[in-house]
Order: structure tokens, then sequence, then C-alpha cells
């Protein structure tokens, strides 16, 4: 086993996993630091309905330019020359600005709906939808470093993002309260791709003679969107049925405040596919790479998820007391979290991604309709009697069941797959 991990660790620092798990360790610090400076500076009922508003858009962006970035990433690792590669970023930024643009009209459209039961966020939800296309330009941006195997850019871009994150939420909510906290998240994006898209020197001659993807692709790009929707629901719909249900932003905001560091924890699975979704792409046929990868993987992230565990509820008290007295009377809601985050850490990332890099992103959909369903039943009735502990019981749950389930479907479609030696 000790052998394995070695070759899978050197295999990760080969293909610059050391730059991309240094940078996402410093954008979720980057992160934390700005979500901290925000509540500091703005009272907890504006940023409560500040927070609502984002939870809401969480939910839809990950269909942003009708998923073309998950296509992108995909069938951009599948490609062989650079050229091409070049010209599917070309043609998915365009074609995906403009659904994204699209997207921001209806939820502008229906914001009085959107917000029926917090009239108050309507506002700021039409604000923060901005960042629905803001967020696709970056995306598009970070996946194509990726495709290009150029990690090392990857990073670059997420650490700086998440500086200028922090300077532009302390100086917007400083100087502008709520509304500066708005324009940061909405801005951010924009300006970090700006910033980092020179670096793809990109040839306009490379562009002639493009074939458009044909439907496959944007199946594939849309199915996958819909189940990243299932990683948003586990926090972002308890927060939208905390506010809908209890009618109290400041519980919003104390739930937000309590459940982000297990979800923080996250980045860990994340780092690794990051880094290897492109590899694990290449090479999705030869079973004996993929069974190997996906065993070392176990292993690391078992070992992982006890520690974590023992942790966390070791320090409970003292790691919510770092927001304030009032969070530590909320260490069973946060224990609770940090059950569901370990099904998340050794299977849901791996076989969710997984299924992806085989093409059946339409089985991640129906595991998110699952999803969906157990969450918005499980609320309705768990939240009204014990509050966000009963949305906290609710994410737990879901993490579990979509983790088995990804694992039981990824085995049962991979049987079919023919083998390869290499790819």
């Amino acid at each position: 086993m000790i052998k394995d991990l070695k070759i899978f660790f050197t295999e990760f620092f080969n293909r610059s996993g050391l730059h991309i798990l240094v940078s996402t360790i410093l954008a979720r610090i980057l992160s934390f630091f700005a979500s901290w400076i925000a509540l500091q500076f703005i009272p907890n009922f504006e940023l409560g309905l500040v927070i609502y508003a984002i939870n809401i858009i969480s939910l839809i962006i990950p269909i942003s330019g009708f998923g073309a970035s998950q296509g992108l990433l995909r069938y951009g690792a599948l490609l062989e020359s650079d050229a091409e590669k070049d010209q599917l970023f070309v043609y998915v930024l365009k074609k995906g600005s403009i659904f994204s643009v699209l997207l921001i009209v209806l939820i502008i459209l229906f914001s009085s709906f959107l917000t029926n039961n917090l009239s108050e966020t309507k506002p700021y939800l039409i604000a923060v939808s901005f960042t629905i296309f803001t967020l696709f330009l970056m995306d598009n941006l970070k996946v194509q470093f990726r495709i290009l195997h150029k990690n090392k850019l990857f990073a670059k871009t997420e650490i700086v993002y998440n500086i200028l994150l922090v300077l532009m939420v302390f100086l917007g909510s400083y100087f502008f309260k709520e509304n500066g906290y708005v324009l940061a998240i909405i801005l951010t994006p924009l300006l970090t791709f700006f910033i980092f898209l020179p670096k793809l020197r990109l040839k306009v001659t490379s562009l002639q003679k493009f074939q458009n993807p044909d439907f496959a692709f944007w199946k594939y790009s849309f199915f996958t969107s819909l189940a990243n929707v299932a990683t948003q629901l586990l926090i972002v719909l308890d927060i939208v049925l905390i506010g809908s249900i209890l009618k109290n932003p400041e519980m919003v905001t104390i739930y937000k405040y309590v459940s982000l560091i297990p979800f923080s924890i996250l980045f860990l699975p994340r780092v690794i596919l990051t880094t290897d979704f492109v590899a694990l792409t290449k090479n999705y046929t030869n079973k004996a790479y993929i069974h190997n990868y996906i065993k070392n993987y176990f292993y690391l992230f078992f070992f992982i998820s006890i520690s974590v565990i023992v942790f966390t509820f070791i320090f409970s008290e003292f790691i919510l007391g770092f927001f304030g007295e009032e969070f530590k009377e909320y260490t069973l809601t946060f224990r609770v979290l940090i059950i569901g985050i370990s099904a998340i850490l050794m299977l849901r990332g791996l076989f969710g991604n997984l299924l992806s890099v085989i093409g059946k992103a339409f089985i991640n959909y129906w595991i998110s309709v699952i999803a969906i369903i157990i969450n918005l039943i499980s609320n309705y009735i768990l939240i009204p009697k014990y509050g966000i502990l009963g949305a906290t019981i609710t994410s737990a749950i879901i993490m579990w069941i979509t983790s088995i389930l990804s694992v039981v479907l990824f085995y049962y479609h991979y049987k079919k797959i023919k083998t390869s030696v290499s790819v």
C-alpha cells in the first residue's frame, strides 16, 4: 500500500499537483478571510439577505453557459493538438456567454418569484445574478489552462482571484457595506479573467475551419452542469429553505458560518481531482489504471476522514468560538456536518468525477434529482422542528446516500466499457 501511495503522489506532483494544492489552500484561507471580513463590517440582517441571494444564484451558476465549461474540460482533454483546444475554447466562450446573459435576463424577470418569501432580497438577487456571466468567463479560462496541462497557471489564477476578492471585499464592505460586498463578488472574476486571458496566447489563424461540437457535447455539458447542482444543494438549498421557512436572516448567517469550515474541507478531494481529471479522462478505458487509482485514492481519504472527524470533534467549541461566543451552542450542528462531509471525501468526490470521466454525466444528474427530492421533503419536516440542526441532518443524509449511489452506479456502468492497455 505504501509503495502504491508513493507512486500516486509522484504522479500527482508531476502534474503540478503541488501548485494546485498550495493555491487551493491559500484560496480557501483567503475566501474564508473574505467571508470573515464581511461579517465584521456588515450587520447580520443585511448580510443574511446578501447570503440568501448569493446562495440562490449558486444553485444556478453550474448551468451558466449551458454547462459549456464542463464539455470543454472533458472533450478538450480528448483533443490532441493545442490548436484544436484553442478552437473549442473560443467556441465555448462565445456560445456560453450568450446562454449566460439569457439566464441573467430570466432571473431578473422572475426575481419577484424567487424572493417571494424574503422580498428584501430581490435587489441583491438581481445584482448578484451578474456573477453568472463573470464567473463563467473566469471558470472557462481556468479549464483551458487545465486541458493545456498548464496547471501552474491555473494555480496562479486561483491565488490572484482570491487575493483580489479579499481586497475588494474589504474596501467594498468597509465603505459601502452590503452593496460594496455584492460589487466585489461581481467584479473580481471579471478582473481576474482579463488579467490572465493574455497568458493563453490564442492565435486567430488557428480558429479557421473549426467544426462545431455536436449534440453529444452539449448533452454532456448540460447534464454534467445539472449534476454539479447536487454539490451546491448540500448547503445552498439548506440556506434557501432556512430563510424561506424560518424567515430569519440571522439564522441564515449563523448556518452559513457554522457550515463554512466543514464545506471548506472539500478542497482536499478537489485538489486531487482537479489535477488528475485530464489524465483520468485520457486513460478511462485502461481499467487497471482506473482501479489502481481508486484504491490509492480511497486509502488516502479514509485516513484523512478519520483524522478530520477526531480533530473537529475534540476542538468543536474552539473552532466555532472563532466566529463568536454565540456560535458555540451549534456544536452538534457542526459535528453532524463533519460526519456527512466524510462521505464526500471518501466516495462522492471521486466517483462523481469518474462518472463524468466515462461520459455518464446523466447518472450524476439523476443522483442530483434524488438529492433534491430528499432535501425538500426532509427539510420541510425537520427545519420547523429542529431549526438549522434539521437542515444539517438533511445534508448529512444526502451526502451519504448520493455517495453510495455514485459508487454502485459507476461500477455498474464501468464494467460495460471495453478494456484497453493504454490510451
